[in-house]
This record gives C-alpha cells, structure tokens and sequence, in this order.
C-alpha cells in the first residue's frame, strides 16, 4: 500500500474525486505546497493525471482541476457465464471500445473459453487500431469460487475441467500485461456498486440465472472470504438431506436445484414444454405461460428465504437482482419482497434498497473493468510506476 502522503495516494484522492485541485490536495494530505507540487507534475509527466478546465478559486483566481486520465490505457474485460462469453475492450471509465458476445457453454473447458477470449481480445485491438492507449490490464469473471490471489477456480461446481486451472498465467503469458479473475457474481456486485451509487456503502448483489451466486459489499469493498466462496448461496440447503433436486455440487436439495433459471428449465422440460436454457424458461414466464409463471414466482419465494437470513446477517443497504431472471421480473420480484419481509425483523430491511440491475448483461464486464483500475491503478502499483520512471 502507498503511504499516505505519497504520489500514488495522490492519485488515488484525484481518481475517487476526493481531491479535484491543488489546493484540495493540500487539505486531504497536509502536505507542503511545493511538495504537492512535485508529485501532481510526476503524475503529470507519467500521464496519470490531466489538468481540466479552470475553476474561479476563492479570490477570484483561475484555479486548474485535476483529472485522472482515463486516457492512460485500455482494459480488456471478460464474462465468462454458464452458457455464453462476453468480451470488451474498455477505456479506464468503463466505456466499450470494442464488445463481442457468443454463446459459449463454460463446461466446454479451459481451452476452448480463454481461446475464444484470447483471439476475441486480439480480433478487437485490431479493430480499434493503433491511435489508441497501451493495454494494461485484463479482467475476467467466471460462474465459480475463485482464489482471486491466485486467479485459480476453487471447486466451482458448475465448471467441469477448470478446478485450480491456472487462468491468471495462462493470460499473463499471452498478453504480457497483468491479468484478475474473480467470481461472476462478486463483479457484477461491483460493477452495479459503482453504476448506481446510493447513500449506502453496503450492497448485496444475487445473480439467478443457470444458477444463483451473491456478490458481497460492505464498506465498499468486496467480501471474498477465505477461499473466494463468500456469496455462493446456490449451495445451502433448502431441504433436508436426501431430500430435492440434485445439483451440479453433487448434493440433494440445494437452492439452485430448485430455484434457478436452470432448475426452472428442467421442470418444464419435464413437462414436455420445449425449453433447455433459464432465458427461455424465463421468456416462457414473461409471456404468461401458467407454468412458467408458478415455477418463476416459486423461485423468488425460495431465494426470499435464503436472502432473508442474508440481509439478517448484513443488514445491507442496498440488494440488488440480475441474471435472466429479471426478465420476467413481474413475476420474481414480488414473490421475492414478500417473503424477505416475512421472514425478517423490520430493523433489518428498514429503508433497504431492492431492485434489479441497471447494467443487465453488462455488469460483469462492468466489473472486470473495475477491478483491473483499482489494482493498476493502486497507490502502491502507481508508486511502484513512478518510482521507475525516476
């Protein structure tokens, strides 16, 4: 980490808006004037920082603001989900200079998802052309626990093939540049924490689609847990054992056996309805098909149990709701608010915040984006690009 006064801390208080001006700088860090001077012209220099239109200061002077340069670099971003991929050559505000989508199944394995990935990131940066930033990052989300130190899958139930698969080398190797990986659901938390800001510093983020997983925030900062599984919620136990559906983890009666657009697919199916994915069981219930209706609004009263020890447990600002199951919202969400507040204290959802994502697809690449700036961007690696650069 950075110390408090030092270029890199400097840039952090520019880029998270807390600082705008020299001035402010001054007031943040304590620092002399012409020590902040040095450093904001080395941020200067190393392209870090811009100076923006003036500001008239409190004489009446011109006063130049700073700006973080989002400029610098490019971020690859990818979503790699249960049955597609998303991938996106980004500015460091998120803006997608290049996106291209497939529907790529992840039990296809390791190989055949970063090789799409790898020549889909090329194919763009030859599109985008050479007038453009330098690379300097690539973020990933894939629908499993994640050891985020090591970028390596932890078991991920759904992901045959990839358990400790080496993603983080494999992508360093390839781009030259450094490479994140995080679960799906814990990127999307942060990609809508960051679309959509409330007053609130705590944000708890389900992801129901072919499965279900929980992105955690508290304080700001994502919670991972030990070994990346904080927020997999698909796993706990709706029914006794030897009891239910059986799941991709090998177990009987789990929430995502039951209540998952995938789960809701297999029910129909069964039926002899034509549908084999959670979007199309989805759009079966948005367009009033009975069944699909009931299973949809089953779901969300089944997620409201789980999600109501949650918010107890949290007491969370904000709870927010994506995947295909927002597509027939009309149906999930008031099954889901109903049986969250019976099954809850009113102190624990009083002026909690539900709702459903403002980014939809978007926000797991939203996310990836995110974490590759605050990692680059750190106070610590910025020091570490300054101190080089001497």
């Amino acid at each position: 980490m950075g110390s408090a006064t030092s270029g890199g801390r400097l840039l952090e208080l520019i880029r998270t808006g807390a600082a705008r001006t020299r001035r402010e700088l001054l007031e943040h860090t304590g620092l002399s004037r012409s020590t902040v001077a040095v450093r904001v012209e080395q941020l200067l220099a190393a392209g870090f920082v811009r100076e923006v239109a003036t500001e008239t200061g409190a004489r009446g002077r011109p006063t130049a603001r700073l700006a973080f340069n989002q400029r610098h670099g490019l971020v690859l971003g990818a979503d790699l989900g249960a049955r597609h991929a998303r991938a996106t050559v980004s500015d460091l505000a998120g803006a997608h200079l290049a996106e291209r989508t497939v529907a790529l199944r992840i039990t296809d394995g390791p190989d055949a998802c970063l090789g799409w990935l790898q020549e889909s990131w090329q194919a763009m940066l030859r599109d985008v052309g050479s007038d453009v930033p330098p690379v300097v990052g690539a973020g990933v989300g894939v629908p499993g626990p994640v050891d985020v130190e090591t970028g390596r899958p932890v078991r991920p139930p759904i992901m045959p093939g990839w358990h400790d698969y080496p993603i983080k080398e494999r992508l360093e190797e390839a781009l030259g540049v450094p490479a994140f990986v995080d679960n799906d659901a814990n990127l999307m938390a942060l990609g809508e924490y960051l679309a959509a800001p409330t007053s609130s510093t705590s944000l708890l983020f389900v992801k129901v689609a072919t499965g279900i997983g929980a992105g955690v925030i508290v304080n700001g900062q994502l919670v991972r847990g030990r070994h990346g599984g904080s927020g997999d919620i698909g796993h706990v136990r709706i029914a006794d054992d030897g009891d239910g559906p059986s799941c991709a983890c090998g177990a009987r009666g789990c929430l995502a056996a039951s209540a998952s657009g995938g789960a809701i697919a297999r029910a129909l199916a069964e039926e002899g309805l034509p549908v084999s994915t959670s979007r199309e069981a989805v759009d079966l219930a948005r367009a009033g098909d009975p069944r699909a209706v009931a299973l949809v609004r089953r779901s969300g009263l089944q997620i409201g149990d789980v999600l109501a020890a949650a918010v107890s447990l949290l007491n969370p600002g904000a709870l927010v709701v994506g995947g295909d199951v927002i597509r027939a919202q009309e149906h999930f969400m008031p099954a889901l608010q109903e049986r969250l507040h019976q099954r809850t204290q009113p102190l624990a959802t009083q002026d909690l915040q539900v709702s459903t994502s403002v980014l939809g697809d978007g926000a797991g690449v939203a996310g990836a984006v995110a974490m590759v700036v605050e990692a680059v961007y750190s106070a610590a690696s910025v020091d570490l690009a300054l101190a080089g650069a001497a």
